[in-house]
């Protein structure tokens, strides 16, 4: 990997997008007759860095921040948990607050990684072949891709963290619509963010003078080197 400059940046926006998200999914929002995770105001943010990164540096730079964001996961459920199992001190009065959010947390995470995992890496597998079979380049083509990889990772991260963060808690009819709506918030928030990431992207390149293609890059999720 190059010396870059912003790759160390964006690897910690990143990550601190999903460890902020993962707490706020504790709750449940409207927004007019949409019922949202809380983390779902700032997770998509990790979908436009996962669109960035790639698009930009490759998959297997991707594939690196995403088992970063992967093992701050891991440390953070398991620090809430042992602060959760801390006996409090005698004249502090809100474990039973402290339990009702970070009790849920562990699960949550749980769901989150498992989404995580197969939809970043989903989104990142379809930018970077959309990218190596253009045929023409563009800012058009750019949009297509960022687009075309959210619509089917989001597609598996949110089906995949509702059904095991929230299923046996919910009715099937609430399950669905939860699912749909963080599906369509998450879709839309990339169209709407599309006039900031697809400039972002043109400035990183020139910056770090690199446009990688895939050519000839394992796409094993699990292949670290």
């Amino acid at each position: 990997m190059g010396n870059y400059k912003y790759y160390s940046i964006i690897t910690g926006l990143f990550t601190a997008s999903l460890l902020i998200s993962n707490t706020l999914d504790t709750k449940i929002f409207m927004l007019g007759s949409l019922a949202l995770p809380a983390g779902i105001l700032l997770f998509p943010i990790a979908y436009v860095f996962g669109d960035v990164l790639t698009e930009v540096y490759g998959y297997g730079a991707a594939r690196k921040v995403i088992w970063t964001g992967f093992g701050a996961l891991i440390l953070m459920v398991l620090f809430y948990e042992m602060a959760r199992q801390i006996p409090p001190a005698p004249f502090w009065d809100h474990q039973q607050s402290f339990e009702n959010i970070f009790g849920k947390v562990p699960r949550i995470v749980l769901a989150s990684i498992t989404a995580y995992f197969l939809g970043e890496f989903t989104n990142s597998f379809i930018v970077a072949k959309m990218k190596l079979f253009a045929k023409v380049k563009g800012t058009v083509q750019m949009a297509f891709r960022f687009l075309v990889s959210t619509i089917f990772g989001q597609a598996v991260d949110t089906t995949v963290f509702v059904a095991i963060a929230f299923l046996g808690t919910m009715a099937i009819g609430d399950l669905a619509l939860i699912t749909l709506s963080g599906w369509a918030f998450k879709v839309a928030w990339e169209i709407i963010a599309l006039p900031i990431s697809i400039p972002l992207v043109k400035w990183l390149k020139k910056a770090e003078n690199e446009d990688y293609y895939d050519k000839d890059t394992n796409f094993n999720p699990f292949k670290l080197s």
